[in-house]
């Protein structure tokens, strides 16, 4: 059984602990180091390692800082390179190579944003758990089978989007930027339907934008989707 705890989701940070009850991850690092500690009761030592997907600073702020707390980073040598990472606490992965930590089997598989290298992952566990993490992209061409938990990024609406450039609220080259960047409403629905979402068991909604969002109607529509329990991560 997976256990997935939000430590924050939002364009302030990113960071959540998944467990399957032997083994902690660190999904993201996007909050200061005293932040994670006081979020994970100061308990560090317990993560096996730290998955970040991108060098933006709400996912990865704390990558060094967790380094020398003693924790490996798993992240791509885009990322790495982006932020300055180094050393032997570093842990470099590769798109669709997969590799271990613990009870967990991790496949990284690329997405499309604006940086270096960008990924998503992929979790499956010895007892049959898999989760699919997918955050900070505007299109994912991998398909999935035998999901149990979902983890994606629900950033906005698009008519929310245009009702806010047409009352001046939002700049068209927001829009645009956000339309090249962020997975929104419409691409969770797409995104749901083209996976094999039979075993799926719950659907967290990551990454709400403050201003291009609807928290009720996103859990609600999603809902309607998919029949599954649908949970929005705290921002």
């Amino acid at each position: 059984m997976i256990n997935i705890q939000c430590l924050g989701s939002s364009s302030a940070g990113n960071a959540y602990r998944i467990s399957d009850g032997h083994t902690v991850l660190l999904l993201e690092a996007g909050f200061p180091i005293k932040s994670l500690q006081r979020a994970l009761n100061f308990r560090m030592s317990e993560i096996a390692g730290c998955l970040i997907t991108h060098e933006h600073m709400d996912h990865s702020k704390a990558a060094r800082d967790i380094m020398k707390a003693g924790v490996n980073v798993y992240t791509s040598q885009g990322t790495a390179d982006a932020r300055g990472l180094s050393g032997h606490r570093l842990k470099v992965i590769k798109a669709l190579e997969q590799f271990q930590i613990g009870t967990w089997t991790v496949l990284p598989f690329d997405i499309q944003h604006d940086v270096e290298e960008p990924l998503g992952f992929l979790l499956a566990n010895t007892v049959g758990d898999k989760l699919v993490f997918l955050t900070d992209t505007y299109y994912c061409r991998h398909r999935f089978r035998d999901l149990t938990h979902i983890m994606v990024e629900c950033n906005y609406s698009l008519d929310i989007v245009n009702q806010r450039v047409a009352s001046g609220h939002l700049h068209p080259a927001q829009k645009k930027r956000l339309l090249r960047s962020h997975f929104g409403l419409e691409h969770v629905k797409g995104f749901l339907k083209a996976n094999d979402i039979s075993k799926v068991q719950e659907v967290w909604l990551l990454h709400l934008s403050d201003g291009n969002s609807d928290e009720e109607r996103f859990k609600r529509e999603i809902q309607e989707t998919t029949g599954k329990i649908v949970k929005v991560a705290e921002r």
